[in-house]
């Protein structure tokens, strides 16, 4: 294997710790009382796959996530009884670029690393480009290059956010190696002909999370944090 590959939200790095975290700032900024953070976060993030849905089903043209993630939050502001009006256009981007902000897992980061000394790492994540440099900035994730949605102009698990990541790299789907902890993530990469390594994350969604607790497939690679997929590849 020549390259790894790397789903980001969740596999990477703790999305609901960090998104809750702006939010719980943001409420107390403006003196919102009630409001969960953290249920907050969940509700953010549940309309993210029906969004991208309708991109992939070419119900509407392809935006990057960060428009997405803006309609996302509105959505939910009104969701939780709070009017978007009410806030500054300014405080809702801020908020907003949560998404920019997150916090890799303890292991992520030394673990790519070592994976960098003996092949191409990159991010193959639906964050658009500029989101994943900002992140990758802030955590120091070592990244050789940004792959991803906005690469490809399609959201996974389309296959051709996959292939078009190999062409991109100039390499065969049988050298490249995709890292997630997403099941479904994985069996799209396998469809494109590449090799897999599900890692788990069970606190992904908080105390109470039901997917994604086990490997659904025989996965090349089923590994509990980054460093062991480092030792597994021999890095």
């Amino acid at each position: 294997m020549k390259a790894a590959i790397f789903d980001v939200f969740g596999t990477v790095v703790d999305w609901r710790s960090g998104v809750a975290r702006d939010v719980a700032a943001f409420l107390a900024r403006h003196g919102v009382q009630g409001v969960d953070a953290f249920a907050f976060a969940d509700a953010w993030r549940r309309r993210y796959g029906p969004a991208m849905a309708e991109i992939g089903s070419g119900r509407r043209g392809f935006v990057r996530l960060d428009v997405l993630h803006r309609e996302n939050l509105e959505a939910s502001l009104v969701e939780f009884g709070l009017s978007p009006g009410a806030f500054a256009d300014a405080e809702l981007e801020d908020l907003n670029q949560a998404w920019h902000r997150l916090d890799p897992w303890p292991d992520a980061v030394a673990g790519i690393a070592r994976m960098k000394t003996g092949m191409i790492v990159a991010p193959l994540s639906n964050g658009n480009i500029g989101m994943m440099v900002n992140m990758a900035r802030r955590a120091g994730l070592p990244w050789d290059a940004i792959l991803g949605a906005e690469v490809a102009r399609a959201y996974k698990p389309a296959p051709e956010v996959y292939l078009g990541a190999a062409e991109t790299l100039g390499l065969d789907c049988a050298d490249v190696l995709m890292v997630a902890a997403h099941n479904g993530d994985l069996a799209a990469a396998r469809g494109c002909g590449m090799r897999t390594a599900f890692v788990l994350r069970p606190e992904e969604h908080g105390p109470g999370q039901v997917t994604d607790l086990v490997p659904d497939e025989d996965w090349d690679f089923v590994v509990s944090g980054m460093g062991e997929l480092a030792d597994r590849l021999g890095m």
